[in-house]
């Protein structure tokens, strides 16, 4: 009797804690779907009430004042490609990591590491001279190649392949088969957690990033979603609150879907690293 008691005090705690913690994840979304639903006298005077009515003016606003497909296909360009990339490259050096053994393997992983502790910040102005020296300065391969490759996604992926048999690998070698195919038809798609949630890391961050498309894109042709919210801004308070609202909702839906589909591969991806050695 004191252990069924215990047991259901256990799960009331527990699960008034994910209510709450459920709550405090999906109420900004709901608050901004909100507000992007209110006349702008309406988000200044109470913008955490239901609207009184439904307005749609800050989507009309934003689709009449600026070219949201345009915006929409150099924010996806930009996306896919970063992540595509990123995600094949960080695999393929992960597994080498993983898998191959060759001589300071262990030494150039931890220098790699090491890396990830010194401020990004440090590069910027480097970076930014090299890219112009270059040419590269309004242009795609301005972001995208930069961005080809991640250090934490190694590491992540790496942790992933750690956990996958040795024999495996083994054997295959011993059948004949060539690194790229272990890699290609073994590694892979056991693999396939890790790569999910390296592919939603890498997109929500390139989907999401401002500063880079601000301080690269000084085109107005090859402006993304997020350059096309800054220009909503304005001098009044409350100025364009329709249609920053609107915007920001059409640009957070994409990422809550795709996470939606592929968030069973997101935890098995960190509960098999947290597993691993």
């Amino acid at each position: 009797m004191k252990y069924l008691r215990s047991n259901w005090l256990f799960m009331i705690v527990a699960y008034t804690i994910l209510i709450i913690g459920a709550f405090a994840v999906i109420y900004p979304f709901f608050f901004m779907v909100n507000n992007s639903l209110k006349t702008g006298r309406e988000i200044m005077h109470s913008p955490t009430a239901l609207p009184t009515e439904v307005s749609f003016k800050g989507y009309t606003g934003v689709f009449d004042e600026l070219n949201v497909l345009l915006l929409l296909k150099n924010s996806m360009i930009l996306a896919v490609s970063i992540t595509l990339l990123n995600t094949v490259l960080s695999a393929l050096a992960a597994y080498a990591f993983a898998k191959i053994p060759f001589p300071g393997r262990n030494q150039i992983f931890g220098f790699m590491l090491m890396t990830m502790m010194i401020p990004g910040v440090l590069f910027l102005i480097p970076t930014y001279v090299l890219i112009y020296r270059i040419g590269w300065v309004g242009h795609y391969q301005a972001l995208i190649i930069p961005s080809a490759i991640s250090v934490f996604n190694i590491f992540l992926i790496r942790q992933f392949m750690v956990g996958i048999p040795d024999e495996l690998v083994e054997a295959a070698r011993i059948d004949g088969a060539g690194e790229i195919t272990i890699f290609l038809r073994i590694i892979l798609p056991l693999a396939r957690p890790a790569l999910a949630t390296v592919a939603i890391l890498t997109f929500m961050g390139s989907w999401n990033d401002f500063f880079g498309p601000l301080l690269y894109l000084n085109r107005p042709d090859k402006w993304t979603l997020q350059l096309g919210l800054l220009q909503f801004r304005g001098t009044v308070p409350g100025e364009n609150s329709e249609q920053i609202w609107a915007l920001t909702t059409l640009i957070t839906v994409p990422i809550v879907l795709i996470y939606f589909f592929i968030q069973e591969q997101f935890v098995k991806a960190f509960a098999n690293v947290s597993l691993s050695k």
